[in-house]
């Protein structure tokens, strides 16, 4: 593929379950970077790669180094929100058949946000994915426009 192909805007089935658009918090050529409805700690993300893959090795050149930007904002997005200690990548793709990554931060404690306690149930070992904080639809959305916010070059 040329590095110019531009891949169609209809969402995958990965995105679409974890709640694309309404999760959406910002969108290159190759990767959707998505709130995970599902939250073991406050703002995890799924980075979900629009190219038809299934395999990580199916991704082509230009979205493997598109993935490099994608991350780098996310991590400068999450410390500013966050302030985590630690930070996870996890591709489990058991169950969802499209390329993507978990991101879970990490951290001592709990943080809060809207009023709701968000823990690291495995800290300091492997990520707990559940327990997780189910997001309620005006928690999403906040959480959503404070990451839309903070994300490097997008305007809130």
């Amino acid at each position: 593929m040329s590095r110019h192909t531009r891949f169609p805007m209809q969402p995958n089935a990965t995105m679409l379950k974890f709640g694309y658009p309404a999760t959406l918090v910002a969108e290159t050529e190759h990767w959707c970077v998505l709130v995970r409805p599902q939250q073991p700690t406050l703002g995890s993300l799924v980075l979900a790669c629009k190219q038809p893959a299934a395999a990580f090795g199916q991704v082509d050149p230009a979205g493997f180094a598109g993935l490099q930007p994608v991350v780098a904002a996310a991590e400068s997005a999450l410390a500013d929100l966050v302030g985590y200690q630690k930070i996870n990548y996890l591709m489990l793709m058991m169950v969802d058949p499209d390329v993507h990554f978990h991101v879970i931060p990490r951290y001592e404690g709990s943080r809060t946000f809207e009023g709701v306690e968000f823990r690291d149930a495995g800290w300091p070992g492997q990520p707990a994915l559940s327990p997780a904080v189910a997001l309620a639809d005006p928690v999403r959305d906040a959480l959503v426009a404070a990451l839309k916010a903070r994300w490097p070059g997008q305007a809130a």
